[in-house]
């Protein structure tokens, strides 16, 4: 066993050393535009074989239900997709792989871009098992952290530079985006938008290559269809921008409840200390809310077809109110509290430890709010508007507000439905809902988090560096340090001669600090042997700020400001002395940062 595997070594290490002889030849561009096109076909093959696998639980579970009786089956598969997702999590790839989209994003701040190869296939799995058993969340996320992953190793594999690595995750991500939902320009710009903030036409180009050879791919597996075919969107008329903007005020308001609901359900069931706790809990509510609402199983696209015909009747197939289905008021109140418990649904599912993002279900809650405008309207007003229409306009304020990220918003609506015509309501409600959202919750769900870490990369380079900065590395541990009992005398002969820096710690015998002495203070009094016996603590001063464990980049800097200080000590959170931090050093690491992060 042991000779196979230093064997299957030899030959990754020979396959390596030949890759790397081969690409020698080629020049950086032309060697990034061949590496695009491979994680286009990569990050697209890997795309389908989702697709297939989540088709395939997905349809021997549910599609032999008819559609007028109650599918009680519903009440048990969630749980049993959490549990095999959550198991599958713990003992075989034992890692988070939750938030797709959120670790990608910490990985290109906090980890040079650099993914593990797990994560090639283990977000395929985990998701697969949590969305084809009913979890109520999408598959974007778990494909995007798929693609991400591919990307990124290809790159480390070829020990790119992080700028190479970076956008080598940044074509896995678009080409996976382009792949699940046939829109190469919305997998560009979502990567444009959301993860790479500050991009050069050179790194936009392999982003196209990876795109096209991902949706190139996944037409012929899949099919040229586009995902939804809207064949009643109409004429866009004058009279309608009214209600569109009736549309984009409720969608930024439910972009709020969208994302404050989600954090407040987590933070709830986080408080389940153990496992299977949330596994039984989650899954169970999980159960009765499909059970109830059964347009909530997986990630809900089937439902999008029916709107597109005009059809809101379908939400209530296989239902315990199937009968009620031509009810005008149960219908928009049955509606309504679907797209409310969605949200619910959602973080239930990823809390209790299944694996899928939020992308799907903010089209999903957008959907049904632009369908319960629509039908309202329709109904109560004679204002004979498109169901399909203000459904694919919903979903773009949605998405837009939640992640915020209108232009992804616009451009993926109008790929997936090539409902072109819909541009100006499209633009219109997406950057209402963005402006409305933002206002009231400035981070997007991705990046709430990230931020209150210190996490986040932004627009702003000098913040942008700061985040990437790891201080941890910077901490100099090499500095001489005395004992609290020790004196002026024990100084002189003993750390003095050993060292030429001008600082030095004092600690106590549990190695916590207790101040600092400078050189200048002693200096008067070292060559004056009668003060040899002095205690250094008489020379001794509090630090002029000091660094915590862990703490970011920007805040030390801050500190260093605030200070005017040249060195700080680093301690843990219970005060133990770890180290020094020296400003000089830290703007050196920040200018080294800052050459690699923006090299071509």
């Amino acid at each position: 066993m042991i000779g196979t595997s230093t064997n299957r070594m030899n030959y990754m290490e020979r396959l390596l050393l030949w890759i790397n002889v081969q690409t020698r030849r080629l020049s950086t561009r032309q060697l990034t535009f061949i590496l695009a096109i491979i994680v286009g076909l990569v990050a697209g093959g890997v795309t389908c074989i989702f697709e297939w696998l989540l088709g395939l639980i997905k349809g021997g579970l549910t599609s032999w239900f008819p559609k007028e009786e109650v599918g009680w089956f519903y009440l048990l598969y969630p749980m049993v997709g959490i549990i095999l997702a959550s198991l599958f999590v713990r003992f075989i790839v034992r890692d988070d792989i939750s938030e797709g989209v959120t670790k990608v994003l910490k990985a290109m701040s906090t980890n040079s871009s650099q993914i593990k190869p797990h994560n090639c296939y283990s977000s395929v799995v985990g998701g697969a098992l949590t969305i084809g058993f009913g979890g109520s969340v999408g598959p974007e996320a778990p494909i995007v952290l798929t693609g991400a992953a591919i990307g990124s190793n290809v790159g480390r594999l070829l020990k790119l530079n992080y700028r190479g690595v970076t956008l080598m995750l940044a074509c896995g991500v678009a080409a996976a985006l382009s792949a699940i939902f046939k829109a190469p320009i919305t997998g560009v710009i979502f990567v444009m938008e959301i993860l790479l903030l500050d991009m050069s036409m050179t790194a936009i180009i392999p982003l196209i290559i990876s795109s096209v050879t991902a949706v190139t791919l996944t037409f012929f597996v899949r099919g040229f269809e586009p995902m939804l075919s809207a064949s009643t969107i109409g004429d866009l008329s004058f009279s309608h921008i009214p209600l569109y903007t009736l549309l984009a005020v409720v969608s930024g308001l439910m972009c709020c409840y969208f994302m404050r609901t989600n954090f407040h359900i987590k933070s709830l069931i986080d408080k389940l200390a153990k496992p299977w706790h949330r596994w039984l809990v989650g899954g169970l509510a999980l159960g009765v809310m499909i059970l109830l609402f059964p347009p909530l199983y997986g990630e809900g696209y089937g439902i999008f077809h029916h709107f597109m015909k005009g059809d809101v009747s379908a939400v209530f197939d296989n239902s315990g109110f199937y009968r009620f289905r031509t009810i005008e008021w149960v219908i928009v109140v049955y509606m309504a509290a679907i797209m409310f418990v969605k949200v619910v649904a959602m973080a239930v599912t990823n809390a209790s430890g299944g694996v899928g993002g939020t992308f799907a279900p903010s089209l999903f809650v957008g959907a049904f709010t632009g369908a319960i405008v629509a039908y309202v309207a329709n109904t109560w007003f004679d204002a004979d508007v498109s169901i399909a229409a203000f459904s694919l306009v919903g979903m773009a304020g949605l998405m837009s507000g939640v992640m915020k990220a209108p232009l992804t918003a616009v451009f993926l609506i109008a790929e997936i439905s090539s409902a072109y015509q819909l541009f100006v309501p499209l633009m219109l409600v997406s950057c209402v809902a963005y402006v409305i959202s933002r206002y009231l919750e400035p981070d997007s769900i991705y990046t709430k988090t990230l931020r209150r870490k210190g996490q986040l990369l932004t627009h702003d380079k000098d913040q942008a560096v700061s985040v990437v900065l790891s201080v941890g590395e910077l901490v100099e541990t090499n500095i001489l340090s005395v004992g609290e009992y020790d004196t002026l005398g024990d100084m002189v002969v003993r750390v003095i001669p050993h060292t030429t820096r001008n600082i030095f710690p004092v600690l106590n015998d549990e190695g916590k600090l207790l101040g600092v002495v400078e050189f200048d203070r002693l200096r008067k009094d070292m060559f004056d042997q009668t003060k040899y016996p002095n205690s250094v603590q008489r020379y001794m001063t509090p630090p002029a700020d000091v660094i915590f464990e862990g703490e970011s980049a920007s805040s030390v800097l801050e500190k260093f400001e605030n200070t005017g200080a040249w060195n700080l000590p680093v301690t843990t959170a219970a005060g133990k002395y770890m180290g020094f931090v020296s400003k000089s050093r830290i703007l050196t690491a920040y200018r080294e940062k800052l050459r690699e992060m923006t090299q071509e």
